[in-house]
């Protein structure tokens, strides 16, 4: 499929999605959103990807929506595909959050405002050194939008989440990964080799228990032990009936890497 600003890559069990509007700092401007919209959809709803990367071309992961648009007053960040549907980068959030197969950011410079929000709805976050954190709403007299206020203080605690917010001050790569919004700073030469490194590893997993696993992790905030364990247990008796289930345990014994066939 062919888009203006978003560019989708697949291989060897891994897609990766590219921001692609480089001179803007990959800022969501026109049909941007849904673009990235699409490039999610197409991706989840292939059997043969496993793990889903998105990144951004250029020095930004995203800065965000366009602010010439926003002044214009001819952004589409609010705008709605049918008068039902929810908004566009709900829908997106929603989507990877929904979808049982691992999202990684792989954040290689700015990532502001929904930017920002867009790298942490994903499961994993792999920073440059060169990227930079924001949650510049308040200072541009917005409302945090991409789920915002629902993820950062899930990472980083309350108080951590209200000074980010009411402040509205960029942090760099080591600062997130002290405060734990992030899961590995690298170097920006490294940053894509690590992150694929890692997306293979989980890509070659048994994909039955890892979408099971991302199932559960979504909901640990709304689980007691007790409703916890029920879920274990309907997990593990999933995971039994899989022909991975017996692959993983006769490799085990056999000395040798598994062969998952995600069933």
């Amino acid at each position: 499929m062919k888009w203006e600003h978003v560019l989708l890559d697949k291989k060897d069990k891994i897609a990766t999605i590219t921001l692609n509007r480089p001179e803007k700092y990959n800022s969501f401007a026109g049909r941007m959103r849904e673009e990235l919209l699409e490039a999610v959809e197409d991706a989840s709803m292939d059997a043969e990807v496993h793990v889903i990367v998105i990144t951004g071309a250029g020095k930004a992961f995203c800065s965000g929506g366009d602010v010439e648009e926003f002044v214009s007053g001819t952004t589409q960040a609010v705008s709605k595909t049918t008068p039902t549907e929810r908004y566009i980068f709900q829908k997106i959030v929603l989507t990877i959050n929904s979808v049982e197969k691992p999202f990684i950011a792989a954040v290689n410079g700015v990532a502001a405002g929904g930017g920002c929000n867009l790298a942490l709805c994903c499961d994993i976050r792999i920073a440059s050194e060169k990227a930079r954190f924001g949650q510049v709403f308040i200072r541009r007299g917005a409302f945090p939008d991409w789920g915002g206020i629902h993820f950062l203080p899930r990472l980083v605690g309350y108080g951590k989440a209200a000074e980010l917010l009411f402040a509205g001050d960029l942090i760099d790569a080591q600062e997130a990964l002290r405060i734990g919004l992030v899961n590995h700073v690298v170097s920006q030469e490294e940053l894509m080799p690590y992150t694929y490194e890692l997306a293979k590893k989980i890509a070659n997993n048994a994909f039955v228990p890892i979408a099971l696993t991302k199932r559960g992790l979504q909901n640990f905030y709304k689980m007691d032990l007790s409703q916890a364990l029920d879920y274990e247990s309907y997990a593990l008796e999933v995971c039994r009936n899989s022909e991975d289930f017996m692959e993983g345990f006769k490799a085990f014994l056999e000395k040798r890497e598994p062969v998952f066939k995600g069933r």
